[in-house]
């Protein structure tokens, strides 16, 4: 049994033991404090060391920068001393300190190796180069100023090489890294500047440059010390390439055998000089690049050689000729395989160079004939170049542009193994398509033979695509020759826009011609396509030849969708040429409304529309294609609504009503198949159709007749709605016969209101409020009913 005791001794018993627990507490933070005391006082903690400061900047190189700027300080006085005191000594004197000054500072460096103070021995011999320059200097300024500073240029740099390396090469002065490359440097203007002091002309300039980047080229692949190497690959770069250019403008521009041999000359020297830089080991991955510019400079060589003495027609295919002669130099196995990759590499830009020429040409044939959309039937021209030029200039110099095409044609297909089968043979289908194009228009044959040539390359392209055989994804190939035939005929029909009889021939023809290629199923989706479309072109152009009207021609265009529709449903929908021909032809029957719309008769329209809606339903018996059902249903309505409209008939039953008798068909066809399908869906868009435009006119109607029709119409419908509990039926036919009774009624009440004292409408409207208020709940239930009642119909 638990003893609870009072009130007043339970808090008594509390306040005790909270006042234990607080005396507790204090011991403990004093004992607390108490240690952290003992621990602080046992073991002090030392200061974190402080991490010495980073250096900015190491020793050596603190020490390289104050030898180079001793060095530059030094070379800064001895230049004021050559310049300000030089005249005050003697030419003993002179002598003397250029002597003594030079031989001390370039001897400098070896006891500073000696004492491995090398940077220092570097900054020294630097001042000593520097001062053998300023002792040429002084030498020229002092005993020698009468002669050419050219002249004196090249031979006192010639000097200072020789001197620069034979000091470099002494054995105790050979660990120095500067005099050798220096040496370099200066022996990079003696064979330059000597031909220019002796007027040797420009073709000896080009060459002692070209002889120096040979030299250089030397030096970097026999040197193995890196900063000579570095220097000598520098050397050879930069004036190799001036040189080569000097050399490639020279030869551009000679005009005679002479000149041109001389620049044909140094090129195939610069081509020599890169050659054999790429044939050794040395090359290592540049070996490439170098055999690739040694294959273009002999080309260059060669074409320059040629080119002055051949008409200017020529001067691609001689430079082309040359290209393709390399792929002979390469089948010597001999070759290393980067040099034989490099002069194929060659031989490729040359021939992608000759084809960027002849692009010109190729677009005027392909897209020159355009201007014959704005002068149709204006005559036919003589030539086929005077047709494909009669907005734009023919280019000049081009008339060897197929022989260059066919060329680079019969090159890649005889090297297709090297640059992939499907590739090569894709380019020797385009680059022969591009000749058989331009061809014509080069030779400036007779227009008819140019329409023939165009029709026999489609033709061709047509039979390379159906005939192709690879073994190796032969897909690409025939898309690529469909895509040539499709091409070609763009230029082909606008030529044939010049002359009425030639848009005839060759409409007729291209349909023919797509039409037989349409029985080869990987060809029809294109084809198929390609041939509606030009057989709609054929029925335009009949119809224009015949002087019809468009409204008659359009009727004409017709005959093209009815064949698609037929194709279509021949080939089945499964094929992939089904729908690229219902497509075109529903472009064409797009067509021929526009055209029948444009000329504004009315009945030709409404037959137009007629004749569409035949093929739309037509193509709708198809199991694929029933809802196209719909579509012909409102291309059957629309014509009979123009129809109607052309015999000026303004009854609205006369435009609703052929919507409606079909709608409600569908619908109660719908509502039996499926017995879910709800009566506003079913049959509500047809009532609607007729019954709210024939409300809206018999308001506007002052006469007996239109109402009462309406109002017997409205009844019918809501009477069968109520009988087959129907919502859609009885709602609308119940809201028109309201208003259709409403507007009968309104002159009358119009009548009793006015008869009226104006205090009785307010007092029937409280009246009516009265009523209603009484009896809320019962219309309440029985607005519930209605409601009811309307839900389980459908």
């Amino acid at each position: 049994m638990t003893h609870i005791p009072p009130p007043a001794e339970e808090l008594r018993l509390l306040d005790l033991e909270l006042r234990r627990l607080d005396a507790r507490r204090a011991q403990l933070l004093h004992r607390r404090a108490w240690l952290v005391t003992a621990l602080h006082t046992a073991a002090p903690q030392a200061p974190a060391p402080v991490a010495p400061p980073r250096p900015e900047a190491s020793a050596p190189r603190v020490q390289n920068v104050l030898l180079l700027l001793g060095g530059v300080l030094l070379t800064i006085a001895a230049i004021a001393f050559t310049l300000v005191s030089w005249g005050d000594l003697g030419i003993a004197g002179r002598a003397l300190v250029l002597g003594a000054v030079t031989a001390a500072v370039l001897a400098a460096p070896v006891p500073l190796l000696k004492r491995g103070l090398r940077s220092t021995a570097e900054s020294v011999a630097g001042l000593g180069l520097a001062l053998t320059v300023l002792d040429a200097y002084a030498l020229h300024a002092a005993a020698l100023p009468g002669t050419d500073g050219t002249g004196y240029t090249a031979v006192a740099s010639a000097t200072l090489a020789a001197l620069w390396t034979a000091y470099g090469l002494l054995p105790r002065a050979s660990a120095l890294r500067l005099p050798l490359p220096a040496a370099l440097v200066a022996a990079q203007l003696p064979l330059t500047l000597g031909a220019m002091a002796a007027d040797a002309g420009v073709h000896v300039v080009t060459l002692a440059v070209l002889v120096t980047a040979a030299c250089d080229t030397a030096v970097a692949l026999r040197m193995s010390a890196r900063p000579v190497r570095l220097t000598a690959v520098v050397g050879a770069y930069g004036l190799g390439v001036s040189g080569v250019w000097a050399a490639g403008w020279l030869s551009w521009t000679a005009t005679g055998p002479s000149a041109a041999a001389r620049a044909a000359a140094l090129l195939l020297l610069a081509a020599a000089v890169v050659l054999t830089a790429a044939w050794q080991p040395a090359a290592g991955r540049q070996a490439g690049g170098l055999a690739l510019a040694a294959g273009l400079l002999a080309v260059a060589a060669a074409g320059g050689t040629v080119r002055p003495v051949l008409p200017a027609v020529w001067t691609v295919p001689a430079y082309l000729a040359c290209g393709m002669a390399l792929l002979a130099v390469t089948r010597p196995a001999r070759l290393p395989q980067a040099v034989r990759e490099g002069l194929v590499h060659a031989s490729a830009v040359v021939q992608g160079l000759a084809l960027l020429w002849t692009l010109p040409p190729v677009a005027l044939a392909l897209t020159g004939p355009v201007s014959w959309t704005e002068r149709v039937w204006s005559g036919a021209p003589a030539t086929v170049r005077s047709a494909v030029t009669a907005d734009a200039p023919w280019p000049p110099h081009t008339g060897t542009a197929p022989l260059v095409l066919a060329a680079v044609t019969v090159v890649l297909f005889l090297t297709r193994d090297a640059v992939g089968r499907t590739r090569a043979l894709t380019g020797v289908l385009v680059l022969g398509w591009a000749t058989a194009l331009v061809l014509p228009a080069v030779l400036d044959v007779p227009y008819a033979v140019g329409l023939v040539a165009l029709g026999c390359t489609t033709a061709g392209a047509l039979a390379a695509a159906i005939w192709i055989r690879t073994p190796e994804r032969p897909e690409p190939l025939r898309l690529t020759a469909t895509i040539l035939a499709l091409l070609t005929t763009l230029p082909l029909v606008l030529l044939s826009l010049a002359d009425e009889s030639a848009t005839l021939a060759v409409t007729a023809a291209l349909t023919a011609l797509f039409a037989a290629a349409s029985w080869t199923p990987r060809l029809a989706p294109v084809t198929a396509t390609a041939a509606l479309g030009y057989a709609t072109a054929l029925a335009c152009a009949s119809g224009a030849a015949a002087g019809w009207r468009a409204q008659d021609t359009a009727v004409l265009v017709l005959v093209v969708p009815v064949v698609a529709a037929l194709l279509a449903a021949r080939l089945g929908d499964g094929a992939r040429a089904t729908v690229p021909a219902e497509v075109t032809g529903a472009v064409s029957a797009l067509l021929a409304f526009a055209l029948a719309a444009a000329s504004g008769d009315l009945p030709m329209l409404a037959l137009v529309l007629a004749l569409c809606a035949v093929i739309v339903s037509a193509t709708a018996l198809r199991p694929g294609r029933r809802p196209l059902a719909f579509a012909g249903t409102a291309l059957f309505v629309l014509a009979a609504w123009v129809r109607l409209a052309a015999w000026d008939v303004g009854t609205p039953e006369a435009y609703t009503l052929p919507v409606t008798v079909p709608a409600l068909a569908v619908g109660f066809l719908s509502r039996r198949r499926d017995t879910g399908v709800s009566s506003w869906t079913a049959y509500g868009p047809g009532l609607a159709a007729t019954l709210v435009p024939s409300l809206l006119a018999a308001w506007g109607d002052p006469h007996w007749a239109r109402p009462l029709l309406l109002g017997l119409a409205a009844l019918a419908v809501t009477l069968l709605g109520a009988r087959h509990h129907l919502q859609a039926p009885l709602l609308l036919g119940g809201t028109v016969l309201a208003l259709d009774a409403l507007h009968e009624l309104a002159p009358y009440i119009v009548q009793v209101t006015d008869a009226l004292p104006r205090w009785v409408p307010p007092a029937l409207a409280g009246l009516l409020l009265l009523a209603v208020g009484a009896t809320y709940e019962q219309r309440l239930r029985d607005a519930r009913r209605v409601r009811d009642f309307l839900g389980t119909m459908r």
